[in-house]
């Protein structure tokens, strides 16, 4: 290949990764923040400086394309990490909004959050908290919590050395850290391809309890809490009295695909 075309394959590429990166915004303070609707789509940090791997780059891609389709608010909570790490395809969300550690402190008035992004133990449990305890302190109403599982990225550390899995997701990041450097740059991975190292949706679904915000603190008891993995069976994880009760919902979804193509019911 002649220095010319090089040059120009080189060009080429250095502009389609210059692109793809979220350069200066407006950055929106927290009390200018008002979501019209009943959903709004909350991305946290989705950053490179995190995710290294950019294990979540199509999952995140994909749900704010799912979000815009339907007319849903997008939000995306940004800390103080260059703007160029921050690897989204759609720089222009409803708002950007400054969130140092995740928290959320503007007010989240939908009864549906779908949740992107975000370190799942860290940044991404933090704005979790923050929107269940601003529900709690609403009138009592149903409310569910959706997340896109190939969008959220996780270093594992839920996994304990007793759980079934914990030799198959030893050796997963052996060999996706291999030859990184350690901190938190690197040792990441989707929260869709853990569950890959699961397999076991039983095992899946203790796993998916053990990374859930602390409901049980956070909402009082009239309220009844159920969780769900994809189309499964719904587990109910606190029981409430009447017929009735206001219910929350956290529903665990592979991807945006599959809200947006569901799979076709099976024949019999």
């Amino acid at each position: 290949m002649s220095i010319k075309r090089l040059f120009f394959v080189f060009l080429s590429v250095c502009s389609s990764l210059c692109w793809s990166a979220c350069r200066q915004h407006d950055v929106t303070k927290p009390s200018d923040v008002k979501i019209k609707g009943d959903s709004v789509m909350i991305v946290v940090h989705q950053s490179s400086t995190y995710d290294a791997r950019f294990s979540t780059k199509r999952g995140v891609d994909e749900a704010v394309r799912f979000a815009k389709d339907r007319k849903i608010p997008v939000i995306y909570l940004q800390d103080d990490t260059p703007d160029e790490f921050y690897f989204m395809a759609d720089c222009h969300p409803d708002y950007w909004v400054f969130s140092a550690g995740g928290e959320v402190s503007f007010d989240v008035t939908p009864s549906h959050v779908y949740i992107v992004g975000g370190h799942l133990e860290l940044c991404m449990s933090t704005a979790l908290h923050d929107i269940i305890y601003q529900w709690s302190k609403r009138p009592a109403r149903n409310f569910t919590v959706t997340y896109l599982m190939d969008a959220i990225y996780s270093n594992g550390k839920l996994i304990e050395p007793s759980d079934p899995f914990y030799k198959d997701f030893s050796r997963f990041m052996d060999i996706v850290t291999y030859g990184r450097p350690g901190g938190e740059h690197w040792p990441k991975l989707s929260l869709l391809e853990t569950m890959g190292i699961i397999i076991r949706e039983d095992h899946e679904l203790d796993y998916l309890k053990k990374v859930l915000p602390r409901w049980d603190t956070t909402f009082p008891a009239n309220y009844r809490v159920t969780v769900k993995l994809n189309d499964s069976v719904t587990k109910v994880l606190r029981t409430a009295p009447g017929w009735h009760p206001p219910t929350v919902l956290f529903h665990f979804v592979d991807s945006a695909e599959t809200l947006s193509n569901p799979p076709a019911p099976r024949g019999y």
